[in-house]
């Protein structure tokens, strides 16, 4: 949360950088740090709610696709899937609850034309 966290958190990804890590994940780190970071190593970065000038993004897909009701500040939600499939559940429920499914285009008939 300040210049001395930052120094640290700078220092501890170079450190883990130069012993050889393939990629960096960046998680919740404030912007200005994550894309120093990601200037002064060499193997990518991933970021997670750290920075678009991070080499690469992380989203849980449950997140982004919007199957929960809360989500985290860096979440951006590209569909509400829970909406819909409570919209789709609550359909299902009225046909059965009212016979109009199944339709016979669902069910299986006798062999034979019976």
């Amino acid at each position: 949360r300040g210049e001395a966290e930052y120094a640290r958190i700078a220092a501890d990804a170079a450190a883990v950088a130069d012993a050889g890590a393939f990629s960096l994940v960046i998680e919740g780190v404030v912007e200005p740090l994550a894309a120093s970071i990601t200037e002064a190593v060499a193997c990518p970065t991933i970021g997670i709610g750290a920075s678009a000038r991070c080499d690469g993004q992380v989203l849980v897909v449950d997140d982004m696709l919007g199957m929960f009701e809360r989500a985290a500040r860096f979440v951006k939600r590209y569909d509400d899937l829970a909406g819909r499939i409570q919209q789709a559940a609550q359909t299902y429920a009225t046909e059965v609850r009212a016979r109009t499914f199944p339709e016979s285009a669902h069910l299986y008939g006798v062999a034979g034309g019976a």
